[in-house]
């Protein structure tokens, strides 16, 4: 079972805003939907391209190189050219903590 890695505290992220880490050998970004927050691979599925850095437009983000968006929520990729989801990862808050996992090979 993987382990759960502590990345920063609620504060760290403003709302709208975002934070790149490594969890596992894996860039992530994690990102604040009104107080949520939702960790997402930091890459573009149709290019590689990363996401971090790039602004929140409600609940999704923009791929700086070709304009696919996917939602920070889910995953999904809700336009072209991407086609294929983005890994999703679990988070959770502990006293203000941000706490993330990579359970895709639990």
């Amino acid at each position: 079972m993987s382990e759960w890695q502590k990345v920063c505290s609620t504060g760290d992220i403003a709302v709208g805003g975002w934070r790149q880490t490594e969890v596992d050998g894996t860039t992530v970004v994690i990102y604040n939907v009104d107080g949520d927050f939702f960790a997402i691979e930091d890459v573009c599925t149709h290019d590689g391209a990363i996401l971090s850095g790039c602004p929140l437009e409600g609940d999704e983000v923009v791929c700086p190189r070709h304009g696919a968006r996917f939602s920070v929520k889910t995953g999904e990729a809700l336009s072209a050219p991407a086609w294929e989801a983005t890994t999703t990862f679990p988070v959770k808050i502990e006293n203000d903590e941000i706490w993330v996992q990579d359970n895709r090979w639990d």
